[in-house]
């Protein structure tokens, strides 16, 4: 049922099959972070604290959920593979469930909220049983250290293009579809259909790859995480990239919002700040691919968060800066969300392969598992702190379907968490990759080289 993967490049279907599933993980991961929030406090007319916790428990929910996916895809056997199965299945899923985020058949108030949690929470289980099973595939593509990164590069590039459509385009959609719940209506079908071309493309896309062999993982849940937690370069990597994640959160969380309250433009800012986060991301990915050539991937991880973060503080000075200087820093933030995002995942397979060398066992799905769990939870994190700091500072809600005017203080607190919150969550977990050590020539603990997996 699985081919064992080889060294050397894999075909170019299979990069572009591959990636095409970013388009899935990628509108995920970005509207609901973007739109979620605004959708509850301006729209349903939620208080930003309880709609922060409504965005917060739901995603909260995967850290429980992604580790289980990960242990079921691990021990799936089926004619089209371990993984494939839940990029069809999952995927559908997701895509339907997404749209019902969206339906509002509550029009607002307490029984809108219930709804919203309750289908977000639906939405996020199937997102575990797609993404779960989707990360853990590169590892078992291809056992070569260099075109685990080239494999890495296509994704990003996918994901960052996946965050400029739904990004850009899902806030245009829910104004041509005439704001308020009739527009969010019209963009959930919309992020739903994206979601859906990104599973079938995955799906069909890989069906000529390699799979790799998937067994030998260990019996119990429990012991399979104590495995994960033995192996000290993933844990580094782990924690740094959840809590950077939460950081890229908060930016995604206040983007509605900074357009709105500090830009003054809340009908074209939101685009025009994804066009300057996003565009430059795509233009700059085969140079991060030289740099990590360059410098090896741990250092151009660091470089790229350094990037983000300086951009983020830099930012706090919006007020008092024209609009173009303004999107061009945002440019900047993105040049360097870039490169922390595909050396991360690059790193990520090199963690697995140098558990399997070191235990004899491959089980990517234990270590993906945990891995989307974590990222899920600073997914999550971030719209959750953004909406404390709003309730703080004062942020008025509406269920009009645009913004309430808001207090200097309000405006104040819009201005510090897209800004000084995700630059101190984004630059000190870089620290912690002092304790990552994986490279080319890392040998494990039994004298297997990571870097290929040769024995």
């Amino acid at each position: 049922m699985t081919t064992p993967p080889g060294p050397g490049s894999l075909p170019r279907r299979v990069h572009a099959g591959y990636a095409l599933g970013s388009l899935a993980t990628g509108a995920f991961g970005t509207v609901p972070g973007l739109l979620l929030l605004p959708y509850l406090t301006d729209t349903l007319g939620v208080a930003a604290g309880l709609a922060a916790l409504l965005v917060l428990l739901p995603k909260a929910w995967d850290v429980l959920v992604n580790p289980v996916a990960g242990r079921i895809s691990d021990r799936t056997r089926s004619p089209w593979g371990a993984r494939r199965p839940y990029l069809l299945v999952g995927g559908l899923a997701l895509a339907v469930l997404f749209a019902s985020i969206f339906a509002a058949p509550f029009g607002n108030g307490s029984a809108a909220a219930a709804y919203v949690a309750v289908a977000f929470l639906a939405t996020a289980t199937a997102f575990a049983f797609f993404q779960v099973p989707y990360v853990a595939m590169p590892a078992e593509l291809t056992d070569d250290y260099a075109e685990r990164t080239r494999l890495m590069t296509w994704r990003i590039a996918v994901l960052a293009l996946a965050i400029l459509v739904s990004g850009a385009i899902a806030p245009l959609v829910v104004t041509a579809g005439g704001d308020g719940v009739a527009g969010h209506r019209w963009m959930g079908l919309f992020v739903a259909a994206l979601i859906a071309l990104g599973a079938l493309g995955a799906f069909f896309g890989t069906r000529s790859a390699p799979t790799g062999a998937v067994g030998g993982s260990e019996p119990t849940l429990r012991a399979q995480l104590a495995v994960a937690s033995a192996n000290r370069p993933f844990r580094a990597l782990l924690i740094c990239f959840v809590v950077q994640s939460a950081g890229v959160a908060t930016i995604l969380a206040g983007v509605n919002y900074f357009a709105a309250q500090i830009l003054r433009d809340e009908q074209s800012g939101p685009t025009l700040l994804f066009v300057c986060f996003v565009g430059p991301a795509l233009l700059v990915m085969p140079i991060w691919t030289r740099v990590g050539a360059r410098l090896g991937k741990r250092t151009a991880l660091v470089v790229g968060s350094l990037i983000l973060a300086g951009g983020a503080l830099a930012l706090v000075a919006a007020p008092v800066l024209p609009p173009v200087a303004v999107y061009l820093v945002v440019a900047a933030i993105g040049v360097g969300y870039a490169g922390q995002q595909v050396f991360a995942l690059a790193m990520l397979p090199d963690c697995i392969a140098y558990d399997t060398a070191r235990t004899g066992r491959r089980q990517a799905g234990v270590f993906t598992g945990l891995w989307t769990a974590g990222e899920t939870l600073g997914l999550a994190l971030g719209p959750g702190i953004y909406g404390l700091v709003l309730q703080l500072s004062g942020y008025v809600s509406s269920d009009s379907g645009t913004a309430a005017t808001q207090s200097n203080p309000a405006r104040l607190g819009v201005l510090l968490g897209f800004t000084i919150l995700p630059a101190f969550l984004i630059a000190p977990p870089v620290f912690l990759l002092r304790h990552y050590t994986l490279t080319p020539h890392h040998r494990a603990d039994h004298g297997v080289v990571v870097g290929d997996e040769s024995r």
